[in-house]
């Protein structure tokens, strides 16, 4: 069984992920300075390059498709910035898919690609950063989690003790 709302619940994929990307990166191309084989160890970037990319498009699909229900308690102009966050993510992920191909070919240009894949590694960071901040914000400023809370709920009563305070 699915949890809901889902959004919340797969966001963290792509987080870790991108996390881990740089550690992978490098790891990779070190090992592939010391002679390891190029295509072999630089296919552990590329599929977690994968990975990355598939966990952002479903996290990105899953908070457009529980747009609507917050929407109600969150304003658009916020929701707005996170969603142009995430789709400028997704590209970026795309891209360093690509990135982590083109290290996959052998001589000069797989060289190159290892190297712009260990530096776009390292780039997704503060684009995820962005990402999760704004979807934090509209979680703990604008109180998106209530829209899926019913009054008198735990979480209801405790936003307003809080606000007494």
């Amino acid at each position: 069984m699915l949890p809901q709302p889902l959004h919340p619940a797969v966001v963290h994929f792509p987080i870790v992920l991108t996390l881990l990307m740089p550690l992978v990166a490098a790891g990779a191309w070190l090992a592939v300075r010391r002679g390891a084989r190029p295509a072999r160890m630089w296919a552990l970037v590329a599929g977690t390059a994968l990975l990355l990319f598939a966990s952002t498009f479903v996290a990105q699909r899953t908070g457009e498709a529980e747009e609507e229900v917050v929407e109600r308690v969150v304003p658009e102009s916020a929701i707005g910035q996170h969603e142009e966050s995430a789709e400028r993510y997704l590209i970026a992920t795309g891209v360093f898919v690509l990135l982590a191909a083109i290290g996959l070919a052998p001589g000069r240009l797989g060289r190159a690609g290892r190297v712009a894949g260990l530096a776009g590694a390292v780039a997704l960071i503060p684009l995820a950063w962005s990402v999760g901040h704004s979807g934090g914000e509209l979680v703990y400023q604008h109180g998106a989690a209530s829209a899926y809370v019913t009054s008198g709920a735990p979480a209801a009563t405790a936003r307003a003790e809080h606000e007494e305070r």
